[in-house]
């Protein structure tokens, strides 16, 4: 098929006019500036506007063009060069790769695409501090472990020294940690380093950990966090701060407590606490904004309560490989390595790296939906947690299966039952997009909860559905939505198969199959089953049989 541009230039496309032979170093830098943002594709003969205007007689024969820019790049670059006819005119397309390094012209001139105030793309220069920010969002440098510029041994504080220790005692951290002096609890941690002539300086983990306020303030200007409160539009608390990280979380949480109301749940004979929002999830989610920020960019954490969610904002987009796609699924990729070490080694969050998984089972685990990644862009990472009312009768299901286990459900269980409390009926291929998993995995995880009676499968092979199971619809004292969801199924379809071949005229089996999400087997005995009763008509026999409306199914 033959590529097409867009009406308009955009962060991945742009146009270069060749009416006057574009030079080459002009081509070579709008070439640079798509490797080191997002790739993309330059056509080369289109005018601003997308008006094809034609490639200049040096630029026709397109085999040495790849050349060039591999030759003129550094490191070098590959690129892919097609010969495109638009409406008559022969214009080049230039496919670029997204480059997993910094890429500079020979003249060692960096570049990186960007949108103007009026959202129209440019390029521009990639400053020193950007560059940094590339190369840690691609795991080639990590700033957290290297001394800061300025910093001496006495601007470390040592009552957050001691915060520190007291942390790793709260939240049950590396108790090893509690056994070392100052100095070797410094380097376990990467709080300090040494430089060649055997001086201590402190590390961004470092100041971020246990450094002054003062020195934080003047050292590490892009430090920096928020907790607003906003109430239909009004604020109503608003502060910032730039407080070490230890001592902000405190901060943070001690100031969210009074927004935060709890109610309980009887449960057999313990009481369940049930907040507006899970303190576990909250911790985590700001503990992951402040470490996984980007220290380059200026710009402040904000941890904002509105009214009907928590909203949570860092500078700096999703490292390279995470995607909204993958968040549940992927291995850990810290844009700080060792400030995350240090602070999963304290035991603030989880060791294994899988903050995400304790966010969204803090959410679902109540009935409230998943959290909400879906304003996470190039520049900032956004979460925002809903803080709706709770459903008691599926928390009192979730505290009394994790009883009976004796364990936590597997965040995949909970992401299933979760999505049967809000569609009610679904199948593994559906589930499969939750979990960020294939339909096998979706499947096993269904045929678990199947088997642990929480679950009813209904049909077989790939048009399988599952439902919540009757004696969780009886515990909620909903039997009719039982029978809804499990009974009238194949009513539903007998009608769809019928109004399908009234408005259609006839319908297949493989079309029953197709609207009704059976096997073919199950396709077959309702066919058979409309026939026998007069519903329908069937004229030719097997894979070429198509059914009209009989007599009492057009009444």
């Amino acid at each position: 098929m033959t590529p097409k541009p867009p009406p308009r230039e955009t962060l991945t496309v742009e146009f270069k006019s060749d009416r006057k032979r574009l030079p080459d170093s002009e081509l070579v830098e709008a070439v640079v500036g798509l490797a080191n943002t997002e790739g993309g594709t330059l056509w080369l003969g289109v005018e601003d506007d997308g008006t094809p205007t034609g490639l200049h007689p040096d630029h026709l024969l397109l085999d040495g063009l790849g050349g060039l820019v591999a030759a003129r790049t550094s490191p070098s670059l590959t690129v892919t060069v097609r010969a495109v006819d638009l409406d008559g005119v022969q214009v080049a397309c230039i496919d670029v790769p997204k480059a997993h390094s910094e890429i500079a012209t020979r003249s060692g001139i960096y570049l990186r695409r960007r949108l103007k105030h009026d959202g129209t793309p440019e390029n521009a220069p990639m400053l020193p501090h950007e560059r940094l920010s590339r190369a840690a969002s691609f795991g080639l440098t990590d700033v957290s472990a290297q001394p800061v510029a300025g910093a001496q041994l006495s601007d470390l504080d040592p009552l957050e020294r001691e915060r520190l220790r007291q942390a790793v005692q709260q939240f049950g951290g590396d108790r090893v940690l509690l056994e070392l002096d100052d100095e070797a609890m410094d380097g376990a941690l990467g709080l300090t380093t040494r430089t060649p002539d055997g001086q201590r300086l402190p590390t961004l983990t470092g100041l971020l950990l246990i450094g002054k306020e003062a020195a934080l303030r003047d050292l590490v200007p892009t430090h920096e966090f928020a907790f607003q409160v906003m109430a239909q539009q009004a604020v109503r608390f608003n502060e910032f701060r730039r407080f070490p990280l230890l001592k902000a979380l405190d901060w943070l949480e001690t100031n969210f407590r009074p927004y935060n109301p709890e109610d309980e749940l009887q449960v057999g004979l313990f009481r369940v606490p049930v907040p507006m929002l899970d303190l576990g999830a909250f911790r985590e989610a700001v503990a992951n904004a402040l470490i996984h920020r980007d220290y380059h960019r200026l710009g402040a954490v904000h941890v904002r309560l509105e009214d009907d969610a928590l909203v949570v904002s860092n500078p700096g987009g999703l490292v390279e490989g995470v995607t909204l796609a993958n968040l549940l699924t992927t291995e850990p990729r810290p844009r700080n390595p060792r400030l995350a070490d240090a602070m999963k080694r304290v035991g603030v969050v989880e060791r294994s790296g899988r903050g995400v998984d304790k966010i969204f089972r803090g959410l679902l685990k109540y009935g409230r939906p998943a959290p909400d990644y879906s304003r996470t862009g190039r520049e900032s990472v956004v979460v925002r947690l809903p803080t709706d009312a709770a459903d008691l009768d599926f928390r009192r299901l979730v505290v009394e299966e994790e009883r009976r286990r004796s364990a936590e459900l597997p965040i995949d269980s909970l992401i299933a039952l979760a999505a049967l409390r809000e569609l009610k009926r679904i199948t593994a291929d559906e589930l499969a997009s939750r979990i960020e998993r294939d339909a096998a995995s979706a499947k096993r995880t269904l045929e678990a909860l199947t088997e642990a009676g929480l679950v009813e499968a209904h049909g077989a092979t790939r048009a399988r559905s599952y439902t919540l199971s009757a004696q969780l619809y009886q515990r909620s004292g909903d039997k009719a939505a039982y029978t809804r969801q499990a009974g009238f199924s194949a009513i539903q379809h007998e009608q769809m198969v019928l109004s399908y071949a009234r408005q259609h005229g006839q319908i297949k089996r493989a079309e029953v199959m197709e609207l009704c999400r059976l096997s073919t087997d199950q396709a077959a005995k309702l066919l058979k089953k409309l026939k026998a009763r007069g519903l329908l008509v069937q004229h030719g026999e097997r894979r070429g049989a198509c059914y009209t409306p009989g007599i009492h199914g057009d009444v």
